[in-house]
């Protein structure tokens, strides 16, 4: 999977086509990431003493790293990942505009 925790990805297919958001988690075994503000349902949790009433919690499910790609820095549209050689190292590069990606 080429999508890592920190990225910037902008969502392609889904109720949520077209919002861009931080990775939060990304779950490679599952080829699932998690999204800021993206796939959010409530949670309802039940009193407890340390909570005496009652809260709905909104949480970020995962959606299929399938469903997202990564945002250029340079250009802010959808991209791919490619991978280069640099002073020995393997860094990743966008598509589209060859920039690297930190």
């Amino acid at each position: 999977m080429k999508i890592k925790t920190g990225d910037t990805v902008i969502v392609l297919s889904g109720d949520d086509k077209g919002k861009t958001g931080k990775v939060l988690k990304a779950m490679p075994s599952e080829n699932k990431v998690v999204v800021e503000g993206v796939n959010v349902n409530k949670k309802h949790v039940k009193p407890s003493q340390a909570n005496p009433k009652g809260t709905i919690k909104e949480i970020n499910l995962p959606i299929d790293a399938s469903n997202v790609a990564l945002v250029d820095p340079k250009t802010n549209k959808a991209t791919r990942v490619g991978y280069m050689l640099k002073d020995d190292k393997k860094v990743r590069v966008a598509k589209k505009s060859g920039t690297e990606i930190k």
